[in-house]
């Protein structure tokens, strides 16, 4: 069968792609799968996120683990690392998150945790597929059928812990938080008004079918305008699923995950003597500079918050994260959190008594374009020779002021044109360039 899993888990259009047959039958291979490591009677955690399909979806792989004898806590609508978090506060065996994280309402995903809340592995998912591909298994039945327990206060001991790790006085601040109608609704502004902030929620009305829509981390803007519209002094725009952050000043002026990490990682470096910083290529050259100014090493991974926690792990990294607003934090969190991050950024701001636009002078961004090629063979990628010419001949004209990266989306049906250049102008001309040979060399029409 066909590679399901991508860069963070089963995504895909919900009813199309992601079937309830085929949550049904992941459902029962986790299940499977945690048999053959030797678990009699495997445990979950499962959440969902707010839009529509979630609801059917998450029916589906309920199903699948109960029928395959696992017992199920279904902590209802919450964000991805409250999922994370739950499975091992409650010592269950694994935990499924159901989201397609910033992805528009039609698409759903599936995403798993395992025992110690961390994404599975490749081998881990690898081994999934292999039981789904395999002949089906007996189900359970009598007393051996798994049970489902509805656990909504699950998220309670998560935002107890978010609080916790604030080592801060964040009255006063005045926040704009745009929750992006979706998992972040129901916890971002109350868990910022118990720290105290003075709090404008935007988009923290969930319909099922709202999320993400013209909201969130993928439209910083609202936020941006809505910071200067009620003269707050900082800005945090969520993700449907809430593991991701980006932010904008009291100008108005939007901060970038890169910029948000570079923060971060000062104070860090300050307070802590922290050594190292983990990041994905995709990262802003501009955050490598500034690093290196401050004398902090860079270890780059490939794309996937999951292949930043790898690599933290096995360097005792204390912090990584992702250009689209993914930050991990080691001692707190076992993957990227978008609230976490948020009450981090504030208390930074807070103990610093500096605003985020001169926190936020730590890096210069270079400009960067990124363009997606669709309706095109992305798995033709490795060999398109006359692409990679082309690459190479714009890596030659930009030499160190700039840098270029093609990949095929692990998401999405499409192949990513990344270029960065001391202007946008130079960006963009590459990147239109590249985009071009892109499509004539791997375009299907």
């Amino acid at each position: 069968m066909p590679q399901l899993f991508g860069t963070d888990g089963v995504r895909g259009v919900a009813n199309a792609e992601l079937t309830p047959e085929l949550a049904l039958a992941l459902g029962r291979a986790v299940v499977a799968v945690l048999r053959e490591q030797g678990v009699t009677r495997p445990r979950l955690v499962v959440g969902r996120d707010p839009r529509a399909s979630g609801e059917m979806i998450e029916a589906a792989l309920v199903a699948g683990i109960a029928s395959a004898g696992g017992d199920v806590s279904a902590a209802g609508v919450v964000t991805t690392p409250a999922v994370a978090f739950a499975t091992v506060a409650e010592g269950a065996d694994a935990g499924a998150m159901i989201s397609a994280s910033h992805n528009p309402m039609p698409d759903n995903g599936i995403k798993f945790f395992d025992r110690d809340g961390y994404k599975l592995t490749d081998a881990d998912e690898r081994r999934v597929e292999a039981v789904l591909a395999g002949p089906a298994a007996v189900p359970a039945v009598g007393a051996a059928i798994g049970r489902v327990s509805a656990r909504p206060d699950l998220v309670d001991a998560y935002v107890d812990h978010l609080e916790g790790t604030v080592d801060a006085d964040l009255s006063g601040l005045r926040v704009v938080v745009d929750c992006a109608n979706g998992s972040a609704s129901s916890v971002a502004p109350a868990l910022l008004r118990r720290l105290g902030c003075d709090v404008v929620a935007l988009s923290a009305a969930p319909d099922g079918l709202n999320i993400n829509d013209g909201c969130g981390s993928t439209h910083p803007e609202v936020v941006a305008e809505a910071v200067v519209a009620t003269g707050a002094d900082v800005g945090l725009a969520h993700d449907g699923d809430a593991d991701r952050l980006i932010a904008a000043d009291a100008s108005g002026a939007v901060v970038a995950g890169a910029v948000i990490r570079a923060v971060l990682a000062r104070q860090r470096h300050s307070e802590r003597g922290l050594a190292a910083v983990v990041t994905t290529v995709m990262t802003n050259l501009g955050f490598k500079q500034a690093m290196s100014d401050l004398g902090i090493a860079v270890v780059e991974t490939a794309v996937g918050d999951r292949y930043v926690l790898e690599a933290m792990r096995a360097g005792g990294h204390p912090l990584g994260g992702e250009q689209s607003g993914h930050v991990i934090f080691a001692e707190h969190a076992t993957t990227g959190d978008g609230i976490l991050t948020a009450v981090q950024l504030l208390a930074v701001m807070a103990r610093s008594g500096r605003p985020l636009h001169d926190l936020a002078r730590v890096m210069r961004r270079l400009p960067q374009v990124l363009v997606n090629v669709r309706d095109v063979d992305r798995s033709a990628l490795a060999g398109a020779e006359v692409l990679w010419k082309a690459v190479a001949a714009e890596e030659a004209e930009l030499g160190a002021d700039g840098r270029v990266l093609v990949r095929a989306s692990g998401t999405e049906p499409l192949v990513r044109v990344m270029v960065e250049a001391p202007t946008a102008e130079r960006a963009s001309a590459a990147a239109d360039r590249l985009a071009t040979v892109a499509a004539e060399q791997l375009g299907t029409a």
